[in-house]
C-alpha cells in the first residue's frame, strides 16, 4: 500500500487528535514529566503534519523531510535541556509537581 492511496485526511485527523491530546495533557497535567510527555506529542503532531503535505504537495522536492529533521532535533534538544532541568528542580525540592515551581517568582 503506498502512500499516495491514503487520503490526506487520515493523515490530518490523527494528527489533530495527536495535538489536541497533547495540548489537553500540557493543560490538564500537574506532572512536569507528563508536560514533556505532551509538548513531544504536539511535535509529532506537526511531524506527520508535515511529511503528509509533503508527499501530497511535492512529490519530487523534500522540504516537508527536511523540516520534520528540524523538528526532530529541536525535539530531542527541548528534551535533554528539559529533563536536566527537571532532574535539577528534583534535587532541590524533592519532587515533580508543576504547583510546587515558585522558583521565578518575586
Amino acid at each position: 500500500m503506498s502512500l499516495e492511496s491514503i487520503p490526506i485526511q487520515a493523515f490530518l485527523i490523527v494528527s489533530s487528535s495527536l495535538f489536541c491530546i497533547g495540548i489537553w495533557g500540557l493543560l490538564n497535567s500537574r506532572n512536569a514529566v507528563r508536560v514533556l510527555m505532551s509538548i513531544e506529542l504536539m511535535l509529532n503532531a506537526v511531524n506527520i503534519n508535515l511529511m503528509a503535505f509533503s508527499s501530497y504537495i511535492d512529490n519530487n522536492l523534500i522540504q516537508g523531510q527536511v523540516f520534520t529533521i528540524f523538528v526532530i532535533t529541536v525535539a530531542a534538544a527541548e528534551a535533554a535541556v528539559g529533563l536536566a532541568i527537571l532532574l535539577s528542580l528534583y534535587r532541590n525540592r524533592v519532587t515533580v509537581d508543576m504547583e510546587s515551581f515558585n522558583l521565578l517568582k518575586w
